[in-house]
């Protein structure tokens, strides 16, 4: 007997009462808010379907900012069966099944666009199995995911799929899904002005988590009550972030944080950087811009700055939040503490104003390789002094364009490892001038 007799019975209005965010899932590309460079009437997919030529794609972006309901409805405006697997939970034989639904539907002239939701997720050998489908035109594929897809998906099947960067949602876009919602439930959201901004922050730019948010304060309302920001904290649990990530607050602790490991004030970086993690900012942000600080502040004067910072980044990566958070606050503290020297920094920056000028100078002959024979008879490579072949490995030859003469970009200080840099330049500018007195 079926256990299904045992039941209890679940009135019929509440069986079909579906999530918020369901509910208001777009039922046209036209209706998609905060990708409008992609759905749009000039975004990238609408051009897609007006000139009726649909390729394979791979949708990288955040999560809750449309990814899945944009290839639905891609695939309904293009007339294309709508097949959906999750990487999460499918393997090889899965792939098979869909793989052969996908010719046989084809046999009967009718086109599959496969979605695959965390497709970096699969290994390097379920990657490659879609190649063959997606170039014989059995599927096309579109794959979503929130990593890099340069880092996590395999060349081959990057260079037979457009990448699509999805973005997440801004304040505007989320108070129009709150708009959105409040007519659909044909009631104003019980916020004050201030509570409203705040659910917007909470949701963090993720389109169905302000829906879901939305949804947790109508039922928690009671008649006529009408919350604040300290009672909407209250209801949902959870607190909005200290500032918007894309707003000033964010610049303005990256801006503090960066000038306090320049200032070798570690408490001070340790404190902002401390304050960016509780506001929810992205540690790979954060780590990013350690590196940069290593490059830009410290260089050559601690060549293990660079090493320190990346190996965070790799302790992240395997720890993950919040244990790996740890890894970036000694960074950080290593940082503050090294010896400072942006010598390499306005190097480059000189350099870089020397190429713009210079762009159009060949490098001298003798420097040039000569593969052939006309080449040696132009005169490449014509003394060339292989330095290894020299006294003290050191040729003292020029290497810059004839018409510009020798520059000076680097000047390193007598700080930290540089000192030791300072020296060697110093005695080869002796030796130079030794073994080239012109």
């Amino acid at each position: 007997m079926s256990g299904d007799l045992f039941a209890p019975k679940v009135p019929e209005e509440v069986a079909n009462r579906r999530p918020l965010a369901d509910r208001l899932r777009p039922k046209s590309l036209a209706e998609v808010t905060g990708q409008p460079h992609l759905t749009g009437e000039d975004g990238a997919l609408r051009r897609m379907i007006d000139s009726g030529s649909l390729g394979s794609m791979i949708f990288w972006g955040p999560p809750g900012t449309g990814k899945t309901t944009v290839a639905r409805l891609l695939s309904g405006e293009a007339g294309l069966a709508f097949e959906q697997i999750s990487a999460i939970f499918s393997g090889v034989a899965d792939l098979k099944k869909v793989f052969e639904t996908a010719r046989l539907r084809r046999m009967d002239g009718r086109q599959t666009l496969l979605f695959v939701d965390e497709i970096h997720r699969f290994n390097r050998a379920q990657q490659d199995s879609f190649l063959p489908v997606m170039e014989d035109g059995t599927v096309i594929l579109v794959g979503a995911t929130t990593e890099n897809p340069s880092f996590e998906l395999n060349a081959a099947l990057l260079s037979r799929a457009r990448v699509l960067t999805f973005r997440s949602h801004d304040e505007e876009s989320l108070s129009e899904l709150l708009t959105r919602a409040e007519q659909a439930e044909g009631k104003p959201l019980p916020l004050d002005e201030d509570a409203r901004a705040s659910l917007i922050r909470m949701a963090d730019g993720d389109g169905r988590a302000v829906l879901t948010l939305a949804e947790e304060v109508w039922r928690a309302a009671r008649e006529g009550e009408v919350f604040d920001t300290t009672g909407l904290t209250q209801i949902v649990q959870r607190r909005a972030p200290v500032y918007d990530k894309a707003q000033d607050g964010h610049y303005n602790l990256i801006s503090a944080l960066h000038k306090s490991v320049r200032g070798s004030d570690p408490d001070a970086a340790l404190y902002y950087l401390a304050r960016m993690f509780d506001a929810g900012e992205d540690p790979l942000y954060l780590g990013r811009r350690l590196v940069r600080m290593a490059v830009e502040d410290i260089g050559l004067a601690d060549p293990q700055a660079l090493v320190v910072c990346n190996a965070a980044k790799d302790a992240y990566d395997y720890l993950g939040s919040p244990e790996g958070e740890l890894a970036f606050a000694q960074a950080c503290v290593y940082l503050a503490t090294a010896p400072k020297s942006n010598a390499v920094y306005m190097a480059f920056k000189a350099a870089t104003r020397a190429a713009k000028e210079n762009g159009s100078l060949l490098p001298p002959k003798h420097i040039l390789n000569a593969p052939t024979k006309l080449m040696k008879g132009e005169g490449y490579g014509d003394g060339y002094r292989y330095d290894h072949d020299e006294p003290d490995a050191f040729s003292g030859q020029d290497y810059f364009p004839e018409k510009m003469g020798r520059q000076t970009f680097y000047d390193p200080p007598e700080r930290g490892f540089e000192r030791d840099i300072r020296k060697r330049l110093d005695w080869w500018a002796k030796l130079r001038k030794e073994r080239n007195p012109k």
